[in-house]
C-alpha cells in the first residue's frame, strides 16, 4: 500500500511533539540524511555558545530533501524561551508561515487540555509565534528596537530569497517613509544577530536552480556581506554551494582570498542533503511537468506512461465532472483543493474568482463542511498561497493566460476588458513558473479542467483553450 512522506504540516506537527527527525521520513537514506545534518548544525551551535564565537552556516540540499525540515528541527528543538540557545525559524513565505503556526497551535492546545481542560488557544498560538516567524516582521522588529534580539539562533529558510539593495531601499522608502538605505537584506538581518554581546549562530537554507525574482539577492549577498562587514564571523559551508546553480561561486571565491584574520571559512560535507525525501511518485511528477513544461513532447509521454499507473492524472472540460472525480477519488482525512494561477482572470463564468482572497489557514486546516476549506472545492488558491505547501489530489484550472500554439507556450496577462501579450522574458518565466507550483501540489493525483471557452466571449475564445487541450492529449492524459 501505498504510504506518501509526510507533508510539512505533519512534519512539523511531529517535531514539534517532539519527535526526531528519524520519526518523520519513510526513507532510510532520507532519516539518516536529515540526522547527520542536524546534528552537525546543532554541533555548530553548542560549539559557538561554548566558546563565544559568531558563526553562519550554509545548508543546501537537493529538491525534496528536507532543508525546512531541518531548520524547524533547530528551531522546534530550541523554541522554548528558557532555552539559552532559543531559536526562530524565519520565512519570507507568508501563507506557509500561518498555516504552520496554526497547525501547531492547534496540537499543541489538544496536548496542553489533557492535563489542562482551561488550556485557551491562544496561550498555544503565543508560544508558537515565538519561535515560527515571517521575516520581514522580523527584520521590521529589529529596526524598531535596536538591543539584541531574543533569539541567539535564526533558521532563514530560502536564504537566496532574501532582498537586495535596491528591492529593500525602495521598500523603506514606500513603506516605512525611511529614505536613503543602503544595505542588502542579508547585512541587515547578520547585524541585527552582531549585536549580541556573547555569541549567535545564522543559519541559511539554500534553495538552488530557482528563477531568481526582482530584488532577491541571491546567496552571494550573504557571503559578501560577511565578508566585508562582519569578518570575525566563522563561515560553515556545504562543499555543494559551488555548484553553478547556486550561483554563488564569485562570492566564495572572494571570501576565500579575504584578508588574514578575517572570517574563518570551513567546508563541512554535512551540511549537504544528498538524499531526496520525495516518494517515487513526487520525482516523477515534477520531472514530467518540466518536460510538458518545456514542451519536451516525447520525452513528455514517456515520462507519464511511467507515472500514470501510480499518479492518476485526467483531463475535463467539466468543471462540475472535475468536482464529482476528485470526490470519488478521496479517503479519510486526505485533502483536496481548486487551484489556478494568479493570472486567470477568466474563470468567472465557472465560479472562480481569484480576486478573492483566501485565507490560508482555513483553506488547508478547516473540515469539509467550512465553506472556507479547500475541501468545499469552492474557493481556488493561486500560486502564491501554495507554494511551499501541497495537498492529497487537486483540480488544476488552466486559463487563457498560457496557451500552446502547436509548438511553444504564448503568454498572455488581462488588463481592462482583454488578453494582452507578456512580452517581457522574466515575467514569462513567471507565469511558466506559477503553472509548475499549481502541476506539483498534488501528493497523490490531479484532474486538469481546460474550459471550452465560448464563441460570444471575445475573451474566452475555444481557439485560446484548444491547443493546451490537444496538446495534454497528445502526452497521453485522457479525458
Amino acid at each position: 500500500s501505498y504510504s506518501p512522506t509526510p507533508t510539512i504540516i505533519e512534519a512539523a506537527r511531529s517535531l514539534y511533539a517532539r519527535h526526531t527527525v528519524h520519526d518523520i521520513t519513510r526513507s532510510d537514506a532520507g532519516a539518516v540524511n536529515l540526522a547527520v545534518t542536524s546534528a552537525a548544525v546543532e554541533r555548530i551551535i553548542a560549539e559557538a555558545r561554548e566558546r563565544r564565537r559568531k558563526a553562519i552556516v550554509f545548508v543546501t540540499g537537493v529538491p525534496g530533501a528536507g532543508k525546512t525540515l531541518v531548520g524547524l528541527n533547530v528551531a522546534t528543538r530550541h523554541g522554548s524561551r528558557d532555552d539559552a540557545a532559543h531559536a526562530v525559524f524565519l520565512s519570507g513565505n507568508g501563507p506557509l508561515v500561518a498555516v504552520l503556526r496554526e497547525a501547531l497551535a492547534r496540537d499543541d492546545l489538544d496536548r496542553a487540555k489533557l492535563t489542562d481542560p482551561r488550556a485557551r488557544i491562544g496561550t498555544s498560538r503565543t508560544a508558537v509565534r515565538a519561535f515560527i516567524q515571517n521575516v520581514h516582521h522580523f527584520r521590521d522588529a529589529t529596526l524598531r528596537d535596536l538591543a539584541a534580539p531574543a533569539d541567539h539562533v535564526v533558521v532563514f529558510d530560502e536564504a537566496q530569497r532574501a532582498w537586495d539593495a535596491r528591492q529593500l531601499a525602495s521598500f523603506m522608502k514606500r513603506k516605512k517613509g525611511l529614505p536613503g538605505f543602503t544595505q542588502t537584506e542579508p547585512e541587515l538581518l547578520i547585524g541585527a544577530m552582531e549585536r549580541h554581546a556573547d555569541w549567535a549562530v545564522v543559519v541559511c537554507l539554500v534553495g538552488g536552480g530557482q528563477e531568481i525574482n526582482t530584488g532577491e539577492a541571491g546567496i552571494s549577498a550573504w557571503l559578501d556581506g560577511v565578508r566585508t562587514l562582519f569578518p570575525g564571523w566563522d563561515v560553515f559551508i556545504s562543499p555543494h554551494l559551488t555548484d553553478s546553480e547556486y550561483a554563488a561561486s564569485g562570492a566564495l571565491a572572494r571570501l576565500s582570498e579575504s584578508r588574514a584574520g578575517a572570517a574563518r571559512a570551513t567546508f563541512e560535507p554535512a551540511l549537504h542533503l544528498a538524499t531526496s525525501m520525495r516518494s517515487f511518485r513526487a520525482e516523477h511528477l515534477s520531472r514530467f511537468v518540466k518536460a510538458l513544461l518545456d514542451g519536451e513532447a516525447e520525452l513528455g509521454r514517456e515520462l507519464f506512461a511511467e507515472l500514470r499507473d501510480h499518479y492518476p492524472i485526467v483531463l475535463t472540460r467539466s468543471m462540475r465532472a472535475a468536482r464529482r472525480w476528485i470526490r470519488r477519488q478521496r479517503r479519510g482525512t486526505e485533502r483536496a483543493g481548486l487551484v489556478a494561477s494568479s493570472s486567470a482572470q477568466r474563470l468567472k463564468p465557472h465560479a472562480i474568482d481569484i480576486r478573492v482572497n483566501i485565507d490560508p489557514v482555513h483553506w488547508f486546516l478547516s473540515p469539509p463542511r467550512d465553506t472556507r476549506s479547500s475541501l468545499y472545492l469552492e474557493d481556488a488558491a493561486t500560486e502564491f498561497q501554495v507554494q511551499g505547501l501541497e495537498l492529497d489530489w487537486t483540480i488544476v484550472t488552466w486559463d487563457a493566460d498560457l496557451r500552446w500554439r502547436g509548438s511553444d507556450w504564448s503568454y498572455h496577462s488581462f488588463r481592462g476588458a482583454k488578453w494582452t501579450d507578456v512580452k517581457k522574458p522574466e515575467r514569462r518565466q513567471y507565469l511558466k513558473n506559477a503553472y509548475r507550483v499549481l502541476l506539483t501540489r498534488a501528493r497523490q493525483g490531479m484532474v486538469i479542467f481546460v474550459p471550452p471557452g465560448a464563441k460570444r466571449d471575445r475573451t474566452r475564445s475555444p481557439a485560446f483553450y484548444e491547443g493546451v487541450y490537444d496538446y495534454l492529449t497528445s502526452l497521453g492524459i485522457n479525458a
